[in-house]
């Protein structure tokens, strides 16, 4: 059994690297863990303190259940084509200069790459826990919804239009009728591109069945996942929060936790300080006023969408180790992350006091 759990939300609140502390925290428990990021930058990297990680996993040094893998959703994206084309085909599409504008221009191209080569790790079995690190905010919601938007883009009713039904000799015919046809168009803007464009679409329409049906692959594996919505108790990522309670049961699973990082204490609300300087004194009872409206805030949320929270303290800096990763589990107060990582796990188990 592999469990797959989802952590989303907003830019900056801390995804990628509670992401590696749920992989780090389970791996210490005798969990085969993998961690994957779909975000290009280093922070997993960095996280994890490695000098580098690659599309394929690689296991850590110090860590014997623990792996980690970045998605190249620009290479998986040929991958893709590769997967579910004629091999003459793939390599025509591949080589076409329209393919480089369609996979880096056209966001569900990417999304879908991701959400696949995710998907093929998670169906590898070969490990027990893969912790998916999505990208920010919509990134995570396209990351969900690309498996739908891939079936529309190579199926759908436009490209049908453009290229035709699935007929016998439709390629016979587009090359004795279409084709003169597009060259003379393209001696009269001087360049080869109207029967380029004709040909990348007649390509990508072969590509319909096996994207159709990795889709609903794709999409079954995510509504299978347990899905994490990370948030800080600032506005933006607090809205960021919500689409996902919005959007996400229509193609996911409902978001099993909210995780509110960087959390102030709450013995600062209220606290009263010795004789001290004045300045010292008032920055003392705004923090109390800001830790009593993150408080307020975070009760409000969990009523509103009756869900469970974690909430992880404030720090002066984020975990640069892999025991400063633990540590940062360990700190957790709430909902028990660790249940929904554990193979088997009751996700309700009880929390810690």
């Amino acid at each position: 059994m592999t469990r797959a759990v989802l952590v989303t939300g907003g830019g900056g609140v801390g995804k990628t690297t509670l992401s590696a502390a749920m992989a780090v925290t389970a791996a210490r428990n005798g969990v085969r863990s993998l961690v994957v990021t779909v975000d290009p930058a280093r922070r997993l990297a960095d996280a994890l303190g490695a000098d580098s990680i690659g599309a394929e996993p690689t296991p850590h040094p110090t860590e014997k259940n623990l792996w980690a893998a970045m998605i190249d959703a620009g290479a998986s994206w040929a991958g893709v084509v590769r997967n579910y084309a004629d091999p003459s085909v793939a390599d025509r599409l591949v080589d076409n200069p329209f393919f480089a504008a369609a996979s880096n221009h056209f966001p569900a191209s990417q999304s879908f790459a991701a959400a696949e080569e995710a998907t093929r790790l998670v169906e590898a079995r070969a490990w027990e826990l893969v912790v998916i690190d999505t990208p920010p905010a919509v990134g995570g919601i396209d990351f969900l919804t690309a498996p739908a938007q891939m079936t529309d883009l190579v199926g759908g009713r436009l490209l049908r239009w453009l290229t035709g039904g699935r007929l016998p000799g439709r390629r016979f015919f587009f090359d004795r009728t279409a084709r003169p046809v597009l060259r003379i168009g393209d001696q009269v803007l001087g360049a080869s591109l109207l029967e380029g464009v004709a040909e990348f679409l007649m390509d990508l329409r072969t590509t319909y069945d096996g994207v159709a049906h990795r889709s609903k692959e794709i999409e079954s594996q995510m509504r299978k996942a347990a899905t994490i919505v990370v948030s800080t108790a600032d506005p933006t990522p607090i809205r960021e929060a919500v689409r996902f309670f919005r959007e996400l049961p229509e193609i996911a699973s409902r978001p099993k936790a909210v995780v509110f990082n960087r959390t102030l204490p709450t013995d600062w609300i209220g606290a009263r300080p010795g004789r001290v300087r004045v300045e010292l004194a008032e920055n003392l009872s705004r923090w109390g006023r800001e830790a009593q409206r993150q408080q307020d805030l975070i009760g409000e949320f969990a009523g509103r969408y009756r869900t469970d929270l974690t909430k992880i303290p404030w720090r002066p800096e984020p975990p640069t180790d892999i025991d400063g990763l633990a540590g940062l589990m360990e700190s957790a107060d709430g909902f028990d992350l660790m249940s929904l990582c554990l193979v088997g796990g009751d996700p309700h188990t009880p929390a810690r006091s």
